[in-house]
């Protein structure tokens, strides 16, 4: 591992430092390898910098920590990807609450076309168990990428079912890599090593405590396009996933129950209170979605041809895209992976090309139509 990124992993070692701090470091200082140089002075400068940590910062005791982790990680066969690599996921960098960091170990396509989560109780009934196994069958002719938590019930009802036709599969863990929750599930994480893989953004030793659940959750919520409830319960972690799915303005469907039934009483009220789609087949999904069988469904097509630009000005031109056209310098910083020194020179020259204009407040948006 090069310096920058050894300091990158390094930032996330340092006590009460969070995924925003990071970002707004690395955006203000320009690199990982740079706010480790920079004077306590300026630190102290930067949104959301304090004492402890700017002087955490300069003492550079994070290093050991680093090292050490990335010895784990090449021990586990675990990739380290950082919200400024290219191979980040997309998705989740349109997210205002993206981790900076994620430890991924198999052989997962995130930019698959087609992404959608399955998620709900970890006490499934026979129903939820043929909801299930009906809607990932329908899903082969898409070639989705399945996505859920690992957990007892409708989570790991999905991974197998994705397993047994053959299509990708992500389970996103509420615990380091090394630790598998629940034990049982630690056979099928491994056949899903081989068609798909599996995502966590906690350290190497973090145990599956309760508060790393809604936090695993967002991840879910931010990787997919839509976000299925099969059975819940009035309250739990699969509509704390459709509340987070709703703000990231991701589709969310349900499928009804029964209203005596304990575990439809969270899907129903999801329906009744316009937070999710009502899906009983797969033509809800592909109607709301529009999605067509045996076709890829790709992002809105643009007027102009996006491949002509750079990788970067791709990122930059995807972000805007998908967020209202338009965005603040800061935000679309961070957003897109990109220091504010390397964006404005980018910025620049997509303004030369007419592409985007400037609006007061170093507001920029699109000056094309899609």
């Amino acid at each position: 591992m090069d310096q920058n990124r050894l300091a990158l992993l390094a930032l996330h070692f340092i006590p009460g430092i969070g995924n925003y701090t990071i970002r707004q470091l690395i955006s203000y200082c320009g690199s990982a390898e740079k706010v480790f140089r920079t004077p306590k002075g300026k630190l102290l400068k930067i949104p959301g910098v304090g004492e402890v940590t700017a002087q955490a910062i300069v003492n550079e005791k994070p290093f050991g920590p680093a090292e050490n982790e990335c010895k784990l990680a090449e021990k586990n066969d675990t990739r380290l990807i950082f919200y400024t690599d290219r191979d980040y996921p997309y998705r989740l960098k349109l997210i205002s609450d993206a981790p900076s960091l994620l430890y991924v170990k198999g052989n997962i396509d995130f930019e698959n076309t087609k992404a959608v989560a399955i998620v709900g109780t970890r006490k499934s009934t026979d129903y939820g168990k043929q909801c299930v196994e009906e809607l990932v069958e329908s899903l082969v002719p898409h070639n989705a990428l399945i996505i859920s938590g690992l957990a007892y019930g409708i989570d790991i009802l999905a991974h197998k079912q994705s397993l047994r036709h053959d299509l990708p599969t992500i389970g996103v863990l509420g615990s380091g890599m090394d630790i598998i929750y629940p034990s049982v599930h630690t056979e099928t994480a491994r056949k899903m090593i081989n068609h798909g893989g599996l995502i966590t953004e906690n350290p190497f030793g973090t145990k599956p405590d309760a508060h790393n659940f809604p936090a695993r959750n967002r991840i879910i919520a931010g990787l997919c396009d839509a976000l299925i409830v099969v059975e819940a319960a009035e309250k739990g972690g699969a509509l704390i996933t459709a509340e987070i799915a709703n703000s990231y303005n991701k589709d969310v469907f349900a499928f009804p129950g029964n209203i005596g039934q304990s575990f439809s009483a969270g899907c129903n009220n999801l329906i009744k209170s316009n937070k999710a789609h009502l899906i009983t087949t797969i033509k809800d999904l592909e109607y709301i979605m529009n999605w067509s069988a045996n076709e890829k469904a790709g992002p809105k097509k643009e007027t102009f041809n996006i491949e002509v630009y750079t990788p970067d000005e791709q990122t930059v031109l995807k972000t805007l895209l998908a967020n209202n056209h338009q965005l603040m310098i800061d935000e679309l910083s961070w957003r897109a992976g990109i220091s504010v020194s390397m964006l404005a020179s980018i910025l620049l020259g997509l303004e030369f090309k007419g592409i985007i204009a400037t609006l007061p407040g170093k507001v920029y948006k699109l000056a094309v139509s899609y």
